[in-house]
């Protein structure tokens, strides 16, 4: 049977691999063909974890902005480079996370994302004013962005093909649930413990994870095939997952090692790729804008609306809950019917829904107004989550990585651009500024992802 591109679907049941009699054995071929076994579903399991972590320490910012900013007597703008600090180094995050877990190996850079991550955010509970939170928030972007390429890359090498995009979205939906479970838990902790107490837990729960990981967490089995000094724990770690190989076997990953003819970022523009990844990188750019205008500003823009704290913190929370249902959505409707029209679809909605709110009085309809931030939030996430599952289609085993952390990276810009234009924004436009702005951002998004040529494909149906 011929192997089937990389992310592609598999039709029938899956077959475990035979036992090799010879010494050589096709990495990919087991992988892609094979089982999903219990041992493969926990890895997913604990990627995921990281980035419900990871969602949950980010979004924590975009809760306490309102309660620090009374405290110290500051303007939206004063705190602008605080919220763009994290962001900066979510951008520089994502860009060395991916190298680091190129070179060696996603496990650890998993691991380092969450524990600095974490570190930094039970520190931000310590802050005297902003500019200190600038900083800690710089050094917890860091983390923050090292965890979803590192993640992800980890969650689509120990999944079939047949259930790759679906695990990849599952695995990138956890940032909008940690975002809804960061809003429940600030609900509690802000009124009954101040801000201090929001981080100093948010970070401590960061940091036993990230010991967690540590322990039980193993190496991607498609980095490992490529070090053959490491092929004794790879036999050993088959053998976890249920596919037992005899001693000494050589491995090889024969459809992707034969697509991989560069390797480094300079990869990403070659053999064809340029255009793609351009197409993705202004996709991200245009998606992270609109997520991450919502994740810093829409609490304080709700509240600038007139709108009890309480209420416009219920906004970001139906946001993200919203994410959570449209991401999982889209990536079974792009299982099976590929991804170019659902991305599409949803790009659409997202800009439909941006615009349409544009009609509501935020103090006289506020059910109605969060009801819409609800949808706007289902068709953005459906979008930013699933683009990650078509990075792992598009880039091979050896730029993977690289690739998915440097679209985030260039993405990163975007949130980087909405610190600043969403404060801006809200005190010269308000609501109606606002909107417009999270509604033309999701018109160009559509735009690049119409010109990505290698998207996934839609799954054959039995003859």
């Amino acid at each position: 049977m011929a192997v089937p591109p990389f992310g592609a679907s598999v039709q029938g049941d899956p077959v475990a691999p035979e036992r090799p009699a010879a010494g050589t054995a096709d990495i990919g071929k087991m992988l892609d063909d094979g089982p999903y076994t219990s041992m493969q579903k926990f890895v997913v399991l604990l990627a995921a974890l990281s980035i419900v972590m990871d969602g949950f320490d980010g979004q924590l910012i975009g809760f306490a902005i309102p309660m620090m900013i009374k405290e110290w007597g500051i303007t939206r703008e004063a705190f602008a480079p605080a919220v763009a600090a994290g962001l900066i180094g979510m951008g520089i995050g994502s860009a060395f996370a991916g190298l680091f877990a190129d070179r060696f190996g996603r496990r650890m850079a998993v691991i380092c994302s969450v524990l600095v991550f974490g570190t930094a955010t039970c520190a931000i509970g310590l802050a005297p004013d902003a500019m200190t939170v600038a900083v800690l928030r710089f050094i917890a972007g860091l983390g923050i962005g090292g965890a979803l390429p590192s993640s992800t890359t980890m969650t689509a090498e120990f999944t079939p093909a047949r259930r790759r995009t679906l695990a990849v979205t599952a695995t990138i939906v956890c940032v909008p649930l940690g975002g809804m479970l960061a809003g429940l838990f600030a609900g509690q902790v802000l009124p009954a413990y101040g801000w201090r107490a929001l981080f100093f837990m948010g970070g401590a729960l960061a940091i036993a994870l990230g010991i967690l990981l540590l322990i039980v967490l193993p190496e991607s089995p498609r980095y490992l095939s490529r070090h053959p000094r490491r092929w004794d724990e790879l036999t050993r770690l088959l053998g976890r997952m249920g596919r037992p190989m005899t001693d000494g076997v050589r491995y090889t990953d024969v459809r992707e090692q034969a697509s991989e003819k560069q390797n480094g970022f300079r990869a990403l523009f070659a053999a064809g790729f340029g255009r793609d990844t351009i197409a993705i990188w202004v996709a991200f750019f245009m998606c992270l804008t609109a997520v991450y205008s919502a994740f810093s500003w829409l609490p304080t823009m709700l509240a600038s609306e007139g709108l009890p704290l309480g209420i416009a913190g219920s906004g970001l929370t139906a946001y993200n809950l919203g994410g959570v249902i449209g991401a999982l959505a889209c990536a079974v409707a792009m299982t099976r019917w590929g991804s170019l029209w659902p991305l599409a679809i949803c790009c659409l909605g997202a800009a439909f829904s941006a615009f349409a709110m544009l009609r509501v009085e935020a103090t006289q309809s506020s059910s109605l107004l969060i009801f819409g931030f609800g949808v706007h939030g289902l068709f953005v996430n459906a979008v930013q989550s699933t683009m990650y599952a078509l990075c792992a289609f598009i880039y091979p085993t050896s730029v993977r990585a690289t690739g998915t952390a440097s679209a985030l990276a260039f993405g990163r810009l975007g949130a980087i651009l909405s610190a600043f234009v969403g404060a801006t924004v809200i005190t010269r436009g308000g609501a109606q500024g606002y909107l417009t702005l999270l509604g033309s951002v999701m018109v160009v998004a559509l735009i690049a992802l119409l010109l990505v040529r290698r998207h996934i494909p839609a799954q054959k149906e039995h003859a």
